[in-house]
């Protein structure tokens, strides 16, 4: 079996294995904060910052703690709190640095521990066994596909605050349909890197 690399894994964790559209993981942030760009990249950016950091941290406490003592059944409790405390970290940062978009975020900031799709990456690079580069590569990757993804939508959320929409589209209906749309768009690359 040959490994695969880095950055091969990088490429296909934005385009082809989607955490977002592909795998359907952090879909309530997603659909909750992309009403407005900058809010979005906000949002974006911290995603990116805890998915890669997280993923070494967590590869690192698996396989040096967690592995070594037996205690790899507590993989989901350690990763939870490995994110929780990133999280904490990004938040005291953000509200330092701009109290605006601090603000903007409200909720969803914090709620970046239980989205589902920063300890999606986690499990799935134990269950791929992926190596500490292509950890942080998966996790980098994950986070800049999220981002992505995010970052159209809100975008095409805009531009349609000034387009005509169906009544009955209006609202939630239409981003569902974008997002399924999109969805649809990202699986159709799955199956060119095995990962």
């Amino acid at each position: 079996m040959v490994e695969t690399g880095a950055f091969t894994i990088f490429v296909a964790s934005i385009f082809i294995n989607n955490i977002l559209l592909a795998n359907f993981l952090g879909m309530c942030s997603f659909l909750a904060v992309s009403k407005e760009i900058k809010t979005a990249s906000g949002l974006g950016m911290a995603v990116i910052f805890v998915m890669t950091l997280t993923s070494g941290l967590n590869y690192l406490v698996y396989q040096w703690l967690l592995i070594p003592t037996g205690l790899e059944y507590l993989q989901y409790i350690a990763f939870i709190v490995v994110i929780a405390a990133t999280v904490q970290l990004v938040e005291m940062i953000i509200g330092k640095v701009s109290p605006v978009l601090y603000y903007a975020l409200g909720i969803f900031l914090p709620l970046i521990t239980v989205n589902c799709a920063i300890l999606g990456v986690s499990l799935f690079m134990v269950i791929r066994q992926y190596s500490f580069l292509q950890s942080l590569a998966y996790g980098a990757g994950s986070g800049v596909g999220w981002c992505l993804a995010i970052l159209a939508m809100a975008g095409l959320r805009q531009k349609m605050k000034r387009s005509r929409v169906h009544p009955a589209l209006e609202g939630p209906g239409i981003t569902v349909l974008i997002a399924g749309v999109m969805a649809l768009a990202f699986i159709g690359f799955s199956g060119m890197v095995a990962m």
